[in-house]
């Protein structure tokens, strides 16, 4: 089977195509990639005119990070690539203990390295593994890096590969976490958010995460306890995304100990979920609309704002009454981390709790996230079931749903979302339809500012069907009136 680098890596279920032979495979295509000429020329090197180069290239010698999540032989997947990088000539440094995905990007500005290789699988079930590719601006790889990446592999799918048995001299160790965690405390106020008294409590998931609030908020003499935070590569029967239904030791959690706020991140600790104080489910698009309007409101800092096309058109509200830009992208944060390079962007955010920040690396952070939320807490002594209330009283109640509807017979994806463009209908549900995108997918902006977006997956037979409005009943009977558009019956 090919190795298949997505928008931000590849991942496979692990004994399955995720095997030591396939991680030395696709580690020995990032090496051609970081070594071959060609690299420099890719137009991520290129800056707009007017604008500082958004990355200066660094060429293989400036080395290479490998970091690696709590998963099932996740360490030893991290050495064999580690290895096979050091095989190839390029100096590695390995992560001495598992360590977030914020925290190994965030060393690749920090060691001034050409990128980082990460094995995680992020959110995704336990039986799955996987590998990212970080690039020497401390993000994501763009799209033209992944092709060449693609490329890469694909050429030494057959070729013979190093034993990787001995680990050569110039792999040195190092622990990501400790001028990652110097940087956010001097990005938040962690004096303001302990003296707020807040009983706080941080739930990784059993993932890379495990520590951070507890030790960034304890240090400043804050409470903090954390729950599942031991190492379990089982992740206690339940998927490290922090969505509602696998938060229910969370939600016990902060009602047993009547605590303000819980904060939860996904497997790596790129992305984020919340619960207030009363056990209620603040989900990423709530989350993203508050740390903007805390941003403006209480930090004073200033930039564009960006947004996936599937996430909240809070923000769109938000940005017009700040008088800022807005920017919307196709799905996949790799497209906010190139606006973050080029535009000056003050934060940028996707549906699935993955949200970047001025002032810091072009990357998805979750730990920065719970902390700015923690802040905003702070700033305002408020919890965040009144900070919520405070954000409807200011724009209104929005409300988003999504559907996966299985696609039946020989319809496509492809064929139904060109129906959807082609005949796009006026109304839907006697709303007048203001706009119809066609960037990512299908999308349909409503004059009452809801919306209804289509999208085919691109692994399964399925259409995306999202949805968002001043109501769950509204978003609801949106979602099945695109799904009558879209498949009829």
């Amino acid at each position: 089977m090919p190795i298949v680098f997505g928008t931000d890596g590849w991942r496979d279920v692990i004994a399955g195509d995720f095997t030591f032979a396939n991680v030395r495979r696709a580690a020995r295509g990032i090496a051609e990639f970081l070594l071959s000429p060609a690299r420099e020329k890719l137009e991520v090197y290129r800056a707009k005119p007017g604008l500082p180069s958004p990355s200066p290239f660094r060429p293989a010698s400036a080395g290479v990070l490998v970091g690696y999540d709590t998963r099932f032989l996740s360490d030893l997947f991290a050495e064999e690539a580690a290895r096979v990088l050091a095989a190839g000539g390029i100096p590695v440094w390995l992560a001495s203990e598992a360590d977030s995905t914020p925290a190994i990007s965030f060393a690749v500005k920090e060691k001034q390295a050409c990128g980082a290789i990460v094995i995680t699988a992020s959110h995704n079930p336990p039986r799955y593994n996987g590998m990212k590719y970080k690039a020497e601006y401390a993000g994501s790889g763009l799209p033209e890096m992944m092709e060449a990446i693609a490329a890469e592999v694909e050429k030494v799918r057959d070729e013979p590969l190093p034993a990787a048995t001995e680990t050569p001299a110039h792999i040195h160790k190092f622990l990501p976490r400790t001028g990652y965690l110097e940087h956010l405390g001097s990005l938040v106020d962690l004096e303001r958010i302990a003296a707020a008294g807040f009983k706080i409590i941080a739930d990784p998931m059993h993932g890379a995460s495990r520590g951070y609030l507890k030790s960034l908020l304890s240090s400043a003499g804050g409470w903090c306890r954390e729950i599942r935070g031991d190492i379990n590569p089982s992740f206690g029967g339940v998927n490290p995304e922090p969505i509602e239904k696998n938060l229910k030791a969370l939600i016990e959690a902060v009602r047993a100990d009547g605590a303000a706020v819980g904060l939860a991140f996904d497997g790596d600790g790129d992305r984020i979920g919340a619960v207030d104080s009363g056990g209620g489910f603040v989900n990423p698009h709530q989350i993203i609309a508050l740390l903007l309007r805390h941003l403006i409101l209480n930090r004073k800092w200033s930039g564009a704002v960006a947004r996936t096309i599937s996430t909240t058109r809070m923000l769109d509200l938000l940005a017009k009454r700040f008088g800022l830009p807005l920017f919307e992208t196709p799905v996949g944060f790799k497209h906010i981390c190139s606006l973050m390079m080029t535009e000056n962007v003050l934060i940028g955010g996707e549906e699935s709790g993955g949200i970047g920040f001025k002032n810091h690396i072009p990357e998805r952070d979750g730990i920065l996230s719970a902390l700015l939320l923690l802040e905003a807490m702070a700033f305002e002594n408020a919890t965040l079931s009144q900070l919520l209330a405070s954000l409807r009283e200011e724009i209104g109640p929005f409300s988003f749903q999504r559907m996966d509807a299985p696609l039946s017979g020989d319809r496509s994806g492809g064929d139904i979302l060109a129906g959807l463009a082609e005949k796009a209908p006026g109304f839907i549900r006697e709303i007048p339809v203001a706009e119809v995108l066609t960037s990512d997918g299908v999308k349909y902006v409503l004059k009452d500012d809801s919306w209804l977006l289509f999208r085919a997956s691109g692994t399964e037979p399925l259409l995306r069907i999202y949805a968002e409005a001043s109501s769950a009943e509204k978003a609801n009977a949106l979602i099945l009136a695109g799904k009558k558009l879209a498949l009829g019956g």
